[in-house]
């Protein structure tokens, strides 16, 4: 006669990460600026040119939450820790200091922050899997990557993309007066879905490297 398992002796499944939950110092933050310092993460990311939601930007985010779902189900599925695939975030080369250039002239990393436990391999074989599945080319630009901000300045913008500039210049305000300015790349994390939230209630945390003045 064979027993069913113990329950004392049954593996629980491990609990979801959650790397919002794991770094809310970091993602946690007020609608007036604060100084905080961002620890090194680590990134699936895509590098590109243009307009933002134009052709190539709106490629390229399908590219990358497709490796990320790939990934993460590839772990679920094969028992492995499972976790939340993170929100979208961007960092956009622009100096604040100039007029920004034509829109399609705008350059831009998109990113999904990962755990620390991916690997190069996994990318490799989400990559591979989703090629063959006939997926767009874009996927293979998709590299991982860890970023190491430092000390930073940043806030909560609430309301439309296009009044960003606003929030940016309290944040240059508040660096300035803590005797730092910025030292970009402009980093936003994205909070809000735009096809599903009005722009007045859009929710982007808006963070800039800083370095001594």
């Amino acid at each position: 006669m064979v027993r069913a398992k113990s329950r004392k002796n049954q593996k629980k499944p491990a609990t979801k990460i959650d790397l919002y939950e794991q770094h809310k110092d970091e993602y946690v933050t007020t609608k007036t600026p604060v100084l905080v310092t961002i620890r090194p993460a680590k990134y699936l990311a895509i590098s590109g040119q243009g307009a933002p939601g134009g052709e190539r930007f709106t490629a390229a985010v399908g590219a990358l939450y497709n490796v990320a779902f790939t990934i993460k189900m590839a772990r679920k599925f094969g028992g492995r820790q499972d976790y939340a695939v993170s929100k979208l975030e961007g960092l956009w080369f622009l100096d604040p200091a100039e007029p920004p250039p034509a829109r399609d002239d705008w350059r831009w990393k998109l990113l999904i922050r990962t755990p620390n436990f991916i690997t190069g391999r996994e990318r490799e074989k989400a990559v591979d899997a989703l090629l063959a599945k006939g997926k767009p080319a874009e996927v293979r630009g998709v590299a991982l990557e860890t970023i190491d901000e430092g000390r930073c300045v940043q806030m909560l913008h609430v309301g439309p993309y296009d009044r960003e500039a606003e929030s940016i210049a309290l944040m240059r305000a508040h660096a300035r007066d803590q005797g730092f300015s910025l030292d970009g790349p402009h980093h936003e994390v994205y909070l809000s879905d735009p096809r599903r939230v009005p722009a007045a209630r859009l929710r982007t945390i808006l963070r800039e490297p800083v370095r001594p003045i």
